[in-house]
């Protein structure tokens, strides 16, 4: 498994701590990056012999699912997340423990002037003001959005789009507007207006709507925190509620909200935390 050029993968048989007798401890093997960027997502694998308890990263718990035989549990690593030495533990059902040390390096991150389109108020102080405060709204909404027990998906994640992929606006930079700066925790997709944009897999439409700033909307849940986010469309052709299957058209591109030109905005979130739509793609192409 490869997750980048940058990471080391830690795997190989490794004995389960907390019990000494040799009749009870449990072989085990866990495939996990040594080291990640912020704002970057980890697949983690492992194989046991003891039925898994518990997985936690940083404390906070990790739901699990099977991918392709295996155990799996997807992190996703804050943008802004200290860098440093975080612990990944697996609690088993008899009491055992396996715990391994991955190290959070820092993303190098750029700034860039964003100016307000005029639709939005142009450049002003007021206008500023309203764009950050309205943002701040829309961001609560889409925070509170449930998402499924389980997973809804059984296939590896695709891209949205179909044409030609070019991104105009990568992950994890700061938009500098007037006195204000935000981080942008998505990418961005040339994409001429009416394009059609695709489910990245199977899933359950959780929202579809018109924002004023993010646009015409939509979320789809795929389960256990897995949700993806298409935004600045020009129409929308899916209702909340709705299932949706891998490629199934959502809708079409646009420049509706804090847009100046036609693009796809796609923001992927796991457990609330948004990462790099790119790396997150990656995880799929290389999982064994």
């Amino acid at each position: 498994m490869v997750y980048n050029s940058n990471m080391r993968i830690i795997s190989g048989l490794m004995l389960c701590l907390g019990v000494l007798s040799a009749s009870l401890a449990c072989a085990a093997e866990l495939r996990a990056p040594e080291t990640v960027l912020q704002g970057d997502p980890l697949l983690i694998s492992i194989s046991a012999d003891m039925p898994i308890a518990r997985m936690t990263f940083d404390t906070a718990a990790i739901p699990t699912f099977h991918y392709k035989n295996e155990v799996r549990a997807l992190v996703g690593i804050d943008l802004a997340k200290p860098p440093g030495k975080y612990v990944f533990r697996v609690d088993f059902t008899n009491g055992e423990k396996l715990e391994r040390t991955i190290t959070v390096l820092a993303r190098e991150k750029s700034e860039a002037p964003l100016g307000i389109p005029e639709k939005l108020g142009g450049n002003t102080t007021s206008s500023q003001t309203a764009l950050v405060s309205t943002l701040a709204k829309e961001n609560a909404v889409l925070a509170g959005l449930r998402t499924g027990a389980k997973t809804f998906w059984t296939e590896p994640f695709r891209l949205p789009l179909r044409t030609e992929i070019v991104i105009t606006d990568p992950y994890g930079y700061s938009r500098k507007t007037g006195a204000y700066t935000i981080a942008h925790k998505g990418t961005d997709f040339r994409a001429a207006e009416g394009t059609r944009v695709r489910a990245m897999n199977r899933g359950v439409v959780r929202l579809a709507k018109t924002f004023r700033n993010y646009g015409m909307t939509i979320v789809v849940d795929h389960g256990l925190g897995v949700q993806t986010f298409y935004m600045h469309l020009s129409k929308i052709n899916v209702v909340e509620g709705q299932l949706v299957i891998p490629g199934q058209i959502l809708g079409l591109s646009g420049q509706t909200g804090y847009a100046e030109s036609p693009h796809l905005h796609l923001t992927v979130r796991l457990n609330g935390t948004s990462v790099d739509p790119m790396k997150f793609l990656a995880l799929w192409e290389t999982a064994p």
